[in-house]
Parts: C-alpha cells; sequence; structure tokens
C-alpha cells in the first residue's frame, strides 16, 4: 500500500478548500503547475491523468524520455490510440511527437465501459511501457530530446504556468 504522504497531485484548478482538504489527508499537493513535466526519479510511478489534454501526455512523456524511466510509468488516462485515429498523423508528429513516438513501444488496455457512464471513461486506457518493446524502438527515437513548445499547436488544452 502506498503511504499517502507518497502520493503527490496537482490540479491547476484545485480551490484553496480542496488544497487544505488533500493536505488534511495527508496527500503532498505539488507546488507548481509543472504542465505534466514530472520526473519518475527511477521510482515506479503511477499517473492518474483522466480526461487531461494531449500536451499534459507528450510533458509527461518528454520528461521520462528514456527506456529505463518510461518502464517505471503507468498512465491511467486517455486512450494513445484513441488520439492517434482522431488526429491527422502529421499534427500528431508536429505538436505530440513523444505521444507519435512511444506508440509502437505501449501496451495499452481500455478500461470497461459502464452503461450509466458511457460518456464520461469511454476513452480511458490504462498504459504501460514494457522495457523490452521500449528497447526494440530504433535508437534515432531515443536521440530527439527538444523540449516541446505547441507555438503553432491551435488547441493546446492545458493550463500553461503562470496562467493558473
Amino acid at each position: 500500500q502506498v503511504p499517502p504522504a507518497r502520493c503527490a497531485l496537482f490540479d491547476p484548478a484545485f480551490s484553496a478548500r480542496e488544497a487544505a482538504a488533500l493536505r488534511a489527508l495527508g496527500l503532498c499537493l505539488l507546488p507548481e503547475n509543472e504542465e505534466g513535466k514530472h520526473g519518475v526519479q527511477g521510482a515506479a510511478t503511477l499517473f492518474y491523468m483522466v480526461h487531461c489534454g494531449k500536451a499534459l501526455y507528450n510533458n509527461l512523456l518528454w520528461s521520462n524520455w528514456s527506456p529505463a524511466a518510461l518502464s517505471k510509468l503507468v498512465i491511467i488516462g486517455n486512450s494513445f490510440r484513441g488520439i492517434e485515429e482522431r488526429l491527422l498523423s502529421r499534427i500528431l508528429e508536429r505538436d505530440y511527437s513523444y505521444i507519435a513516438k512511444v506508440l509502437k513501444g505501449v501496451e495499452e488496455v481500455a478500461l470497461p465501459s459502464h452503461p450509466r457512464y458511457l460518456d464520461t471513461f469511454n476513452d480511458t486506457s490504462v498504459h504501460w511501457f514494457p522495457l523490452d518493446k521500449l528497447q526494440e524502438l530504433s535508437p534515432e527515437v531515443w536521440d530527439f530530446v527538444e523540449e516541446p513548445m505547441y507555438q503553432d499547436c491551435e488547441d493546446l488544452e492545458i493550463i500553461r504556468k503562470g496562467e493558473e
């Protein structure tokens, strides 16, 4: 069991009352908006990111861009396959290149749908990155580590640092 103090949370939309309640439960609130750029620092880490914007997933992948780090990640969030299906490939590769590059290295299982919540969790999957699959990707995949900037992105779906 994970102790509450090891559970780090952040949402730029947390009110002061919500933040106080979470702290009272013993949970750790990250002090600033990392825009999803949170490194796992070698520890197995679960990210619960349901209904987040694509840039948050892309930033998380970028900040952990190595087979060793990605193999420690589990993400519960929007389906990467769904993102791939809904975006033009040129947009996916230009704006969300880390999602695009890791598609062949990720395992994904959709959460079962519930008739009462079809419109809420209809695109939620569990994602993990098996080390052997990541090591099968070409070495060039790991060479490009430029920080995502999103200058040309039309619908960013992210609250930027300082815009909270």
